[in-house]
């Protein structure tokens, strides 16, 4: 289990006001967080970075099927 207490979580400037959006943490050192911005006392996903960076780079390239 990874301490996320140092996080500081941010959302797409993209997503409105829904409340339906995902947040990520990108400072801690050597994790990246991830989780839903409705439950904020919940579960986050933990990536590595370059596991979070590849993700990103496929999504932006609309590699994911």
């Amino acid at each position: 289990m990874s301490d996320m207490s140092g996080a500081l979580w941010r959302k797409s400037t993209r997503s409105g006001n829904e409340g339906a959006c995902v947040e990520v943490a990108d400072n801690l050192p050597g994790i990246v967080g991830v989780r839903d911005s409705k439950d904020v006392q919940g579960p986050a996903l933990v990536f590595a970075p370059q596991t979070w960076q590849t993700f990103i780079e496929s999504v932006r390239a609309d590699a994911l099927s």
